[in-house]
């Protein structure tokens, strides 16, 4: 596909090559370039062993701290990273390894990250990036297009302006989030005729002048650990880190927002943000965005959307409503190191209002001056890699229509993929997708109905025992190379709260097939066989339920 190609010519077929087959041969690369561009699941499939070698093993080739005192050949060193890095580096783009954020790329991004390392351009300054820079721009308006849909005039007024921005490229959703609190912790305590504002004066100044005991941002019990280092970079601390519950499809609770706003309120403590989340990374769900938009407008405190992981969504015309209320968001974080398939690390965060990042605004003499159009002035990072120009590249070449399918046919894998699991007797559905996650674990078919017989104090044992089955089944499956599912632990109300371990999946990868879903239950089952001390005490404890006074 080309940038001038209509969307009629789009189809998922075509998106498939493009992960797996290159339109023609480059002579310019190398023997490894060529053999990573012509196929690259096919390299990695020939050069990554099959079983996981263990971890003190490989670090034993990694154990000599002297910097070396001869030179070597690079073909010697070639080999040497063949053997050593390649051979046991984790095979991220296999269509099997569907237990984390990370998916096939298309191979258009090694020729072309090529071009990107060979310029070197550094985004801190228009001196070192001068049309990387409005790529860059460029870039973030189509973003910011996409979340917030203003009319073509604000983008030709703002997204070159040298004293305004959009937003900012960052390594990643972490640096993301931060940035974003960072921007509204500074606007809440901003400067004032008689103050220079918490940048100057710090944060202990700046709470005794506005008469506030703490600051606190609220976020779910489902939000990403990069909101703890947010607190703790911004000097509000972990617990101004304030968890609000979620319901039984992990949204946040609005009622619970509200009561905890007001307590925090109560005890002169400012809630200076509100963080909504497009995409747990847990289980994928989205937050109610409008309701919180709302109280954020009452309340008079910055709305900040988490969509690191469910932002691409908003390229589907089919299922860009599940975002709805993203667009009344003050800032917004995406990366596109995931669902916009593009190399690690590449994350963005979006502010609405043009003037808002002016409060994180910093310069210098030798650069970053007044009146220059230096990114750096805006960023929380200094010296960046072009890295816009792959997602710039993605954008033409995949196209708008290309990157829609993507998302589609990743959320209707899951949805396929929950119903396998429902229809088997053996495997129980613990968080329905509501994007391309799902939780789920393995649950014989008799232990299954015992659960639903037992009491509180009775399934707490039964579901320790099914936790520590879920645990041997995940780190076998992993160890064996085959395919790799993710666990993490959650707290189902079916089953009292309590601490659940749970297989988690993530189907982002379009080269994942249904075929491949159905195996990876057939493993897990045949695993589950290799442990048979522990699917006896399972027996155990289910049997003496069973005989057991049943629950009231």
């Amino acid at each position: 596909m080309t940038h001038n190609q209509k969307s009629a010519d789009v189809s998922f077929e075509s998106l498939l090559k493009i992960f797996t087959i290159p339109e023609g041969p480059d002579s310019t690369l190398t023997q490894i370039e060529a053999e990573l561009s012509h196929n690259l699941n096919q390299f990695l499939r020939e050069h990554i062993v099959a079983e996981e070698k263990p971890l003190t093993e490989i670090e034993r080739d990694f154990s000599d701290p002297a910097i070396p005192e001869q030179p070597q050949f690079v073909s010697e060193h070639t080999d040497h990273l063949m053997n050593t890095l390649v051979a046991h580096s984790v095979h991220t783009s296999a269509p099997s390894f569907i237990g984390h954020m990370t998916s096939a790329l298309p191979y258009f991004l090694m020729p072309l990250s090529k071009i990107m390392i060979a310029l070197n351009q550094n985004l801190v300054k228009i001196e070192t990036s001068k049309a990387f820079t409005p790529l860059e721009r460029q870039v973030l308006g189509m973003l910011h297009r996409l979340i917030y849909r203003q009319h073509d005039g604000f983008y030709q007024q703002w997204m070159h302006s040298a004293s305004h921005s959009l937003g900012a490229f960052c390594s990643g959703g972490t640096i993301a989030n931060i940035t974003a609190l960072w921007v509204a912790r500074n606007n809440t305590l901003k400067a004032t005729s008689d103050f220079p504002g918490i940048e100057q004066a710090g944060i202990g100044q700046a709470l005794a002048y506005y008469g506030y005991k703490g600051l606190a941002i609220l976020v779910s019990e489902r939000g990403h650990y990069s909101l703890k280092k947010a607190a703790d970079v911004l000097g509000i601390g972990q617990q101004g880190l304030v968890s609000i519950a979620t319901d039984e499809h992990n949204r946040i609770v609005i009622d619970d927002l509200q009561q905890k706003i007001a307590e925090l309120k109560q005890q002169g403590i400012k809630p200076f943000a509100v963080v909504g989340v497009a995409g747990t990374t847990e289980t994928g769900n989205i937050d109610p965005l409008g309701d919180i938009a709302d109280i954020c407008h009452h309340e008079q405190c910055h709305f900040h959307v988490d969509a690191a992981w469910g932002g691409a969504t908003l390229l589907s015309d089919k299922y860009r409503h599940l975002l709805s209320g993203i667009e009344l968001a003050d800032s917004v974080t995406i990366d596109a190191h995931k669902q916009l398939y593009i190399p690690m690390g590449a994350g963005m965060v979006l502010f609405k209002d043009p003037d808002a990042m002016k409060a994180v605004e910093h310069h210098a003499q030798y650069i970053l001056r007044h009146g220059s159009k230096d990114l750096g002035s805006h960023t929380l990072e200094g010296s960046r890699s072009g890295i816009a120009m792959l997602l710039y590249s993605s954008m033409h070449i995949i196209s708008r229509p290309g990157y829609g399918m993507l998302i589609d046919q990743g959320i209707e894998k899951a949805r396929y993929f929950a119903e396998l699991i429902q229809e088997s007797t053996d495997f129980e559905l613990v968080s329905e997708p509501e994007l391309c996650l799902l939780t789920y674990r393995y649950v014989p078919e008799n232990i299954a109905a015992t659960m639903h017989k037992a009491t509180k104090e009775q399934c707490l044992t039964l579901n320790n025992a099914l936790n520590e089955l879920t645990q041997f089944i995940q780190k076998t499956q992993r160890e064996t190379g085959r395919s790799f599912v993710s666990r993490t632990q959650l707290n189902p109300a079916r089953w009292y709260h309590h601490p659940t371990v749970v297989f988690r999946v993530v189907l982002a990868n379009p080269l994942t097939s249904r075929e491949i879903l159905q195996a990876i239950l057939q493993q897990q089952r045949e695993i589950a066989r290799l442990a048979p001390q522990l699917m006896a005490n399972i027996s155990r404890i289910a049997y003496s339920i069973e005989n057991s006074t049943p629950m009231p």
